[in-house]
């Protein structure tokens, strides 16, 4: 008959009222940012994404070869003996409602053409890096300012190396005013955390000054 409704086996579902709100007793629709996480060789990017991941990581390394010594630059990190070929990939909830989706990128020159595929949505970025060679995420910081993706440098805090302050980390990196600088860890997932937390800060105040921007002009001109 036409007009009949047929129940499913758990019997009609209730239907909310015109002045009811359907998502009121329940948690709003989940939220997913796109995180990147880049830097130099070596400087622990598949070891930030591994400590904070809730769920096992995926990694895409490969042992170093000969003829990949020939190419990359290993001074200061003779210890490593894989690298990062495509991407790591990582999730972490930040609070109820919240999940990073973390991409690592690989680190070597030949490896970059990768970059512009994986930053496509992406919220922000974290460029990692070790004091005792800053110059490694030089070019990592020139790709995000040139294509203005808001991203924090995280200092990861070597054992052996010599310990700077945020300041002096921003001052040597020439970085744009209000950048964010911090120190972490790379193996511990809380300072790892801190360090998503303080971007998505970051990046959501960036994102909302553009929208505001690029709406004031239009009602000036109503």
């Amino acid at each position: 008959m036409m007009g009949q409704h047929h129940d499913g086996p758990g019997g009609p579902a209730p239907v909310p009222g015109p002045d009811e709100d359907p998502e009121a007793d329940g948690e709003l629709a989940a939220l997913a940012l796109k995180i990147l996480v880049a830097g130099g060789f070596g400087v622990g990017k598949t070891t930030l994404v591994g400590a904070v991941s809730e769920i096992r990581p995926l990694r895409t390394e490969e042992l170093l070869s000969q003829a990949g010594e020939l190419v990359d630059d290993t001074g200061g990190v003779a210890q490593k003996t894989t690298t990062t070929v495509a991407m790591d990939f990582g999730r972490i909830t930040i609070r109820s409602g919240l999940s990073l989706y973390l991409f690592g990128t690989p680190g070597q020159d030949r490896f970059w053409f990768l970059w512009d595929e994986l930053s496509q949505g992406a919220l922000g970025a974290v460029v990692l890096a070790d004091t005792g060679r800053l110059e490694d995420c030089f070019p990592a910081v020139d790709y995000f300012e040139h294509r203005r993706i808001p991203f924090v440098v995280a200092v990861n805090c070597f054992t052996d190396a010599r310990q700077y302050g945020a300041h002096e980390v921003s001052r040597a990196l020439d970085l744009e005013s209000g950048t964010p600088v911090v120190l972490c860890d790379a193996r511990d997932k809380d300072s790892g955390k801190e360090v998503l937390i303080r971007l998505v800060e970051y990046a959501g105040r960036v994102h909302t000054a553009r929208l505001l921007d690029s709406v004031e002009p239009q009602a000036d001109s109503v």
